[in-house]
């Protein structure tokens, strides 16, 4: 254990919650700007992109409500923001522009939310919490990227909006990896479960009705 985990254990951090039906899904920003390494992508994204696929296949059979959310500014940048400003490109993310638009391989289909947002959060000014609200979602499981910005912000409001967020950690990816690794570690320790798609879909097996 190292020296972080010892101080963090012995402030009592890192605590194990209850992960409790029903479950829902929620995929952060999964669009092509952050699948190209030449835009806003590189990393582990394009590894996280492929480890979404089954869990997002699993949550369908499961009929789960499922949710994605896009970076969408308007075509005038007249709702231009503090976000980007820090990070101009973000402006190129409109509404009919490629980079903005989901990947094919996790496209929605009929029935699950598409949320638009120009700031980190899923949930900030948008419908989220509302729709997941009315399909009594309890356990939120969240893939996406990048982890230590749009996802991590997106567990955060998840978490203060009363949901338990579980941090599917192979289905999340970020350009660097010291920042994924790190935020990582800080939503287990604080807003969240963190486990691999694996571990998590055998806890939602178990917790299904009738096991």
């Amino acid at each position: 254990m190292s020296m972080d985990d010892q101080v963090f254990k012995r402030q009592g951090f890192g605590t194990d919650v209850d992960l409790v039906p029903p479950f829902g899904l929620l995929l952060v920003d999964f669009v092509n700007g952050f699948a190209d390494p030449g835009v806003f992508g590189g990393g582990n994204i394009t590894s996280a992109i492929a480890s979404s696929q089954p869990l997002l296949d699993y949550a369908r059979r499961c009929g789960w409500p499922v949710a994605h959310s896009r970076i969408v500014f308007a075509d005038d940048g007249a709702d231009h923001n503090i976000f980007s400003r820090k990070v101009p490109g973000m402006l190129t993310l409109r509404e009919d522009s490629h980079a903005s638009a989901i990947v094919p391989e996790l496209a929605p289909i009929a029935g699950e939310l598409v949320v638009r947002k120009t700031v980190p959060s899923a949930f900030f000014g948008t419908t989220l919490a509302a729709w997941l609200t009315q399909r009594s979602v309890s356990t939120l499981l969240v893939a996406g990227c990048v982890t230590s910005g749009c996802v991590r912000a997106s567990v955060v409001d998840a978490m203060s909006l009363g949901f338990t967020p579980l941090v599917v950690a192979d289905c999340v990816g970020d350009r660097a990896i010291a920042p994924h690794d790190a935020s990582l570690f800080d939503m287990q320790q604080k807003y969240a479960m963190v486990m691999d798609r694996q571990a998590a879909l055998e806890l939602c097996d178990q917790a299904a009705p009738g096991n």
